[in-house]
């Protein structure tokens, strides 16, 4: 076992990770581009946790499954979402804290 497989398993808490910040800020804002994100997170996800499962089990094939990792945190990154920050802590936009208000909301 390599340190590879630190990285794999780091890689693919992060993609979790972001998952459910996206599904929070949804949830508390209602915006169209969370959502959108936090539905294909639920993919990426799934990609990244195949890839840390590849990394664990099978050593020939760290590489491929670090790959599959890097393939889903690109591809979240890629989403298009709505601003909802202006001046808030580093810590409120690492946890995905934002106002409570329903964009969808009549």
């Amino acid at each position: 076992m390599t340190y590879l497989v630190y990285v794999a398993v780091f890689g693919a808490a992060v993609v979790l990770f972001l998952w459910l910040r996206d599904a929070r800020i949804f949830f508390r804002t209602g915006l169209p581009g969370y959502r959108k994100a936090a539905y294909h997170g639920v993919l990426y996800g799934a990609l990244a946790s195949l890839g840390m499962m590849i990394t664990l089990t099978t050593p020939a094939f760290e590489i491929l499954g670090l790959g599959l990792i890097l393939a889903a945190l690109y591809l979240q990154g890629r989403i298009i979402r709505e601003k909802v920050w202006n001046n808030e802590d580093t810590l409120d936009r690492f946890l995905g804290r934002v106002p409570l208000h329903r964009a969808n909301k009549k």
